[in-house]
């Protein structure tokens, strides 16, 4: 239930992989519940009790029922499946479940986490170990957000470890990765130092401290720390040089250097990245060759950092952006890459809560851009709160160059400027746009 979320479409490649009868609903068709359908899944977008596939309702001691936090609590089925005496479980449970006797990685953070268990499923792609990875987005190296490999070794999970609803705190992590801690989701949370909190709760987990790498960003109190151009961490990358294409640097571990490693996707921080997977990879034995191998051929993430399209004139780049951490390193990447051009960004806030909890953030992270474009907020799980809307971070954007157009108004408005630097961000349902504006810019 909620088979179109990205963690949960893991889940079900995974069961799908092993033979299991795998039903979905989602509330509304994407380009994931098409590719999911695709490969033999059924899924249903009406939530009426008729809809429930009789082989669920015959067969109550041979089904589990799998949900996300994101159903809300007066859903007809879900409802009618706990008074049939059914018991559903959350995503995380499962996923927890599922790798509670591999050697798992897990990978958390408030941002960066993504990407980071996406370049270490390509690394153990091109080595000789067995994995499986559940990723929390469509890496472009495997094509999707479940992979699954045989080979040597003990059999090694990679895990996106999601801090939402305190879900990675049902991992049982050997090793874990931490690329920040800001705070976020405070719905949930209520404050900075709860979910700093939970982030030490999720460190506590791995039983040897010589195995949970923390980015220099973060404050846990155990960990091995990493960090870019930094020589006082205990592992560092040193930066030689950057291009639009990738960005080649010096990995220094445990006394030994890595010369010359070139990562085949551009931004420092997606350095600090590769950097934090290259450690964990060498931790299990993963070969230089292969390490070195993946990272240069590393195609990066949908969304994340995405050129869409690129000609001599013209670049636009799609992003997942949506706190604004992000929004700093993604803005400042692009304005390092193309300092002559004019950068025009779209920008749709993703949660009423975030937005009136980080608005100042927003706002001055969104200054730094030439021409800014807001779209109103997406609601996702939540109702509207009074007063908070996407005028809120308009007022506070230091310069005029600003305004809120509706998502039926952006393409003509597009169309009549055609930015010859042009970033779409959020985490909602902007991501309808790419194809649109892909198609506008190649005539």
């Amino acid at each position: 239930m909620g088979i179109g979320g990205i963690g949960m479409s893991a889940l079900a490649r995974y069961f799908n992989s092993l033979g299991a009868s795998v039903y979905g609903y989602d509330r509304t068709e994407s380009s994931i519940t098409e590719a999911l359908q695709n490969e033999g899944i059924s899924i249903g977008f009406i939530d009426e009790v008729e809809q429930i596939p009789q082989e669920v309702l015959a067969s109550k001691d041979r089904v589990q029922i799998v949900y996300t936090p994101a159903i809300p609590k007066d859903h007809k089925i879900y409802n009618h499946l706990v008074d049939q005496g059914y018991r559903p479980v959350k995503r995380a449970f499962v996923l927890g479940q599922i790798t509670e006797n591999s050697v798992n990685i897990s990978v958390a953070g408030t941002h960066g986490k993504t990407t980071t268990s996406c370049m270490l499923a390509a690394i153990f792609k091109a080595s000789h170990l067995k994995f499986s990875a559940f990723l929390g987005g469509i890496s472009a190296d495997i094509k999707s957000n479940f992979y699954t490999q045989e080979g040597s070794g003990p059999g090694y999970s990679i895990c996106e470890a999601d801090e939402f609803d305190r879900s990675f705190l049902q991992l049982k992590p050997n090793y874990a990765i931490v690329t920040a801690t800001d705070a976020d989701h405070l719905d949930i949370y209520g404050s900075a130092e709860e979910i700093q909190r939970s982030f030490q709760s999720f460190a506590d987990l791995v039983p040897d401290e010589r195995n949970l790498l923390k980015s220099m960003h973060t404050d846990l109190d155990k960990g091995l720390t990493y960090g870019i151009d930094d020589t006082q961490v205990r592992f560092c990358a040193e930066v030689n040089s950057r291009t639009a294409r990738g960005t080649s640097m010096d990995i220094h571990f445990n006394y030994h250097l890595l010369k010359d490693v070139f990562l085949g996707i551009p931004g420092d921080h997606n350095v600090e990245n590769a950097l934090a997977a290259t450690i964990i990879a060498l931790k299990c034995g993963v070969p230089e060759e292969n390490i070195r191998k993946a990272l240069e051929n590393f195609k990066g993430i949908k969304r994340r950092f995405e050129f869409v399209f690129e000609s001599k004139t013209q670049v636009y780049i799609d992003d997942y952006a949506h706190h604004p951490r992000e929004l700093e390193a993604i803005i400042s990447s692009a304005r390092a890459l193309y300092p002559d051009r004019t950068l025009t960004a779209v920008f749709q806030p993703h949660l009423y809560s975030r937005t009136r909890d980080f608005v100042d953030g927003f706002a001055k992270a969104l200054s730094e851009v030439d021409e800014l474009i807001l779209l109103p907020i997406y609601p996702a799980r939540e109702l509207p709160i009074p007063s908070v809307e996407s005028e809120m971070i308009l007022e506070r954007v230091s310069h005029n160059n600003k305004r809120v157009l509706q998502k039926s108004e952006l393409m003509d408005y597009l169309k009549q400027k055609s930015p010859n630097l042009l970033l779409t961000l959020g985490a909602g349902d902007i991501d309808r746009f790419p194809a649109q504006i892909k198609r506008m810019y190649q005539g």
